[in-house]
């Protein structure tokens, strides 16, 4: 296995991509609506096996003050080989100009973010427009 990396947009597939999100599992993600997110991301990071994206992950960013991490995902044949810290450590690079990195994680990975540096925070709340189904999954609580 030789993984290459970029992060560029050009050229990706993303109708594999949605396939990579589904398999990892990060919840249906069509291709249209994934160009569309990466293409407003200020960084973005892919991990291809020869020609087949097996891991991904962008950063939202202001420039300054904060950068959220999200949809950091890798391919179920491809976890536990590091890949998921190589993307998180060079999407962390990429925003060391900013005050604050914040990620977003799915219920349950939050032990392997840890090991990477992140703290959980008091303070984050959300709105989501599946409140039930967030509820449901255990990425809200209510208080």
């Amino acid at each position: 296995m030789t993984i290459t990396w970029s992060n560029s947009r050009v050229g990706v597939d993303w109708q594999e991509l949605a396939a990579v999100y589904r398999a990892a599992p990060l919840g249906d993600k069509n291709a249209t609506d994934l160009e569309i997110v990466f293409s407003n991301s200020r960084f973005c990071c892919f991990a291809s096996d020869g020609n087949r994206i097996v891991g991904a992950g962008r950063v939202l960013a202001d420039g300054r003050d904060c950068a959220y991490l999200c949809d950091i995902a890798v391919l179920p044949s491809h976890q536990g080989l590091g890949l998921g810290k190589e993307i998180v450590a060079k999407l962390v690079a990429q925003s060391q100009s900013h005050a604050k990195i914040i990620l977003y994680s799915v219920p349950g990975r939050e032990p392997f973010y840890a090991k990477l540096g992140f703290l959980r925070m008091k303070t984050a709340m959300a709105i989501f427009r599946d409140r039930e189904s967030a509820l449901e999954r255990g990425y809200l609580f209510e208080p």
